[in-house]
C-alpha cells in the first residue's frame, strides 16, 4: 500500500539491521527515511535539522530507549512511535508517560506501519488542536480578569468588551485577549477598547 504523501520519517536505535528493514517498509510505502544511532547527544540537532513527520524509536536497551523518546519528543515537532520486538505493558506505559503516540511490534509489516502512522499522526493533531483549545480559553480567562479589574466589570461584561473590540478591529477574541496580556498596550485608559480611540492622558505630561 502507496502512501497518498509522502513522510520524512526518522528512524532511531541502536539496532543497525532493523532500522534498515524498517526503513526499507517506508520506503516501501512511499516514504523518506532518515536513520540515526541510539546518540542521545547528536539526536537532539539531527532531530531539529532534519524536521521529521514522524520519529521511530526501535526499542533496545529500555532504559536506553526511553532516553532516546524523552530526547525526541522535546525537540521534535512531530509524534513518535516505539517499534517493540515482543509487546511489554510496562515499557508502552512508562513511554506514554514521556509523549509517544503510538507503539507496534516489529515495524517490518507495510500495512502495519502505516496504519500506526496515520493513528499517530491524527492523535499527534487532535492532542494539539485540544491543546490550542486550552491555551486560548486560558489566555481569555486571563484577559477578562484583567479587564474587569481594571474597569471593575462583570465577567460577562469584559468577555463583550474583548469581543466588541475584536469585531471592530477585524481580529479574532483570543488575538485581542493576547494584546491585553501581553503589554496592555489597549488599557491606558478606560475608554480605550469601549470607544475604539486614544485613551485620555496618553500624551498628557507628568
Amino acid at each position: 500500500m502507496m502512501a497518498e504523501a509522502e513522510l520524512r520519517i526518522l528512524i532511531v536505535g541502536d539496532r543497525p539491521d532493523r532500522r534498515q528493514r524498517i526503513a526499507a517498509a517506508a520506503a516501501g510505502l512511499g516514504h523518506a527515511a532518515v536513520l540515526a544511532d541510539a546518540d542521545l547527544d547528536r539526536i537532539g540537532p539531527l532531530t531539529r535539522s532534519e524536521r521529521p513527520d514522524v520519529a521511530l524509536v526501535v526499542v533496545g536497551d529500555n532504559e536506553g530507549s526511553l532516553a532516546m523518546i524523552e530526547r525526541i519528543v522535546k525537540e521534535a515537532a512531530c509524534p513518535v512511535i516505539a517499534i517493540l520486538d515482543v509487546e511489554d505493558p510496562a515499557f508502552v506505559d512508562q513511554a506514554a508517560r514521556l509523549g509517544i503516540f503510538a507503539y507496534i511490534a516489529d515495524g517490518m509489516d507495510e500495512q502495519e506501519l502505516q496504519s500506526s502512522i496515520d493513528i499517530a499522526l491524527r492523535r499527534f493533531a487532535e492532542y494539539h488542536a485540544l491543546e490550542g483549545a486550552f491555551g486560548r480559553r486560558a489566555l481569555t480567562e486571563r484577559a477578562k480578569g484583567i479587564l474587569m479589574e481594571r474597569h471593575d466589570l462583570s465577567e460577562q461584561d469584559a468577555f463583550n468588551m474583548l469581543r466588541d473590540h475584536a469585531r471592530r478591529s477585524s481580529r479574532k477574541v483570543v488575538d485581542v485577549a493576547q494584546s491585553v496580556v501581553e503589554s496592555r498596550s489597549l488599557l491606558p485608559g478606560r475608554e480605550h477598547i469601549s470607544s475604539g480611540g486614544e485613551s485620555e492622558g496618553a500624551d498628557g505630561g507628568s
